[in-house]
């Protein structure tokens, strides 16, 4: 889907809701499932809201967006992490599983939401472009920017959901060594991103969700 054509203020119009939804819900989620778990952290710091406002990080939430769209690029994003106090849930090992697989499912239902969006604009078509074109537009962002961020933290690396999500699953013993690895996390992220590899690595599963999403609405 192109998007060279709209202006600078169009890629806002069209970016700016499917990012601020893809990174609080995603946040919401982690808190939401943790609070079912046993642990109101951020139930109590009011951070079970869809209030973006809440969830808002001035490097993450305003600089990085900012800077890529002017760039030209398409609007990348994160939140303030919801606080999670693994000793409040029923089983921490096990439950911290579940707190970390919330954000990336949350992902794929929006993913799936903004598809049944732009099938609606497709389906409006021509007759009504003034609501169509938005809703395609916006609808192919919502696609993209939720399977990236699903697929992201789907990554085996700590802080990501996908490391606490391997954290939970190995033998006690090897799940201490690799939490003691986190540190590290994010400055291996820093090369896989400096060294280009990180469009290899999620492209082809990006890719295959969102081929998939369009087969299923028939886009």
């Amino acid at each position: 889907m192109p998007m060279d054509e709209l202006t600078l203020v169009g890629r806002i119009a069209v970016w700016v809701l499917p990012v601020i939804f893809a990174i609080t819900v995603h946040e919401v989620a982690h808190g939401w499932m943790a609070s079912k778990l046993g642990d109101n952290t951020a139930k109590n710091l009011g951070r079970l809201t869809l209030n973006p406002i809440s969830h808002m990080d001035l490097i993450g939430t305003v600089i990085v967006p900012a800077v890529l769209l002017f760039l030209g690029g398409f609007m990348f994003g994160w939140a303030k992490p919801v606080p999670v106090n693994w000793n409040n849930l029923k089983n921490p090992k096990r439950d911290m599983v579940y707190v970390a697989i919330a954000g990336p499912l949350a992902n794929l239902l929006m993913a799936f939401a903004w598809g049944g969006l732009m099938k609606i604009g497709f389906m409006l078509g021509s007759s009504n472009e003034f609501v169509s074109m938005p809703l395609i537009y916006m609808g192919y962002a919502g696609i993209f920017i939720n399977s990236v961020l699903m697929m992201l933290n789907l990554l085996p690396l700590l802080p990501l959901d996908g490391g606490r999500v391997l954290a939970g699953l190995l033998p006690n013993k090897l799940s201490y060594k690799f939490t003691k690895l986190e540190r590290l996390g994010f400055p291996i992220l820093v090369v896989i991103i400096a060294m280009g590899w990180l469009s290899k690595i999620l492209g082809p599963p990006v890719y295959f969700l969102q081929t998939s999403i369009f087969k299923i609405f028939g886009i």
